[in-house]
């Protein structure tokens, strides 16, 4: 058994410690949070511990923290999209490793779940790069990127709620956001066999803490850790 454990990273400088622990790296890419100083630590750090580097694209909302569902047109959030991905992919290949998956943030991985319009900018932000898109199982960008043959990933979230649907509980309501470390830690392992990857969010309270538990609790369990891509 198998599984991958990726963290949010770049969003702050004190998220970067996750690289520790971690086997993908989902590297901010500046459009909501953080910016290239972060982006250049993260990668080099990742570089030396050989974890890979995913491209996390988000809306241009640094005032939301991208976390605020917005409706930009579709030309406006694919540049936007793209330049983010290849401003990355430029960081990462001078820091001696590829870029290689793209994983949605906040408001635009929740939205793309269900709004077939902007998971459509999505996938063709994507397309060019050929690389993996992670998302939940049944988000509309995850099927829209299969039709166009896209390799894609399935992704389980250790640290936040779900719905009885298999979507995440909204941050605004109570419960959302999971913070003991014997909770994350049992809904790592239960999820793990179904998915192709685990997240811990860097922001989320003692996020180094619920990493480590989730991680000893998936090789308590039997599985071995490696990234995804």
């Amino acid at each position: 058994m198998r599984v991958d454990l990726n963290a949010d990273v770049a969003e702050s400088a004190e998220d970067l410690a996750l690289l520790d622990v971690a086997t993908s790296a989902n590297v901010c890419c500046g459009a909501y949070a953080g910016g290239v100083d972060l982006m250049v630590k993260a990668c080099e750090r990742a570089a030396r511990r050989g974890v890979t580097i995913g491209a996390q694209v988000g809306y241009a909302d640094p005032e939301g923290f991208g976390r605020r569902r917005l409706d930009p047109p579709g030309g406006e959030l694919l540049t936007c999209l793209r330049e983010q991905i290849d401003l990355l992919a430029d960081i990462a290949d001078a820091a001696g490793t590829p870029l290689a998956y793209v994983k949605p943030h906040g408001a635009l991985y929740n939205t793309i779940v269900s709004d077939e319009r902007q998971a459509s900018v999505v996938v063709e932000a994507v397309a060019p790069y050929g690389l993996p898109l992670l998302g939940l199982p049944q988000a509309a960008s995850l099927r829209l990127a299969r039709a166009e043959g896209l390799p894609v990933a399935v992704e389980g979230f250790a640290d936040r709620a779900y719905r009885p649907d298999g979507t995440l509980v909204p941050r605004s309501e109570p419960g959302a956001v999971l913070t003991d470390p014997g909770v994350v830690a049992a809904q790592a392992v239960r999820l793990a066999a179904g998915v192709d990857s685990l997240c811990v969010h860097g922001d989320s309270p003692g996020a180094l803490g619920l990493a480590r538990s989730v991680r000893e609790a998936l090789e308590a369990a039997g599985f071995a850790l490696g990234p995804f891509a």
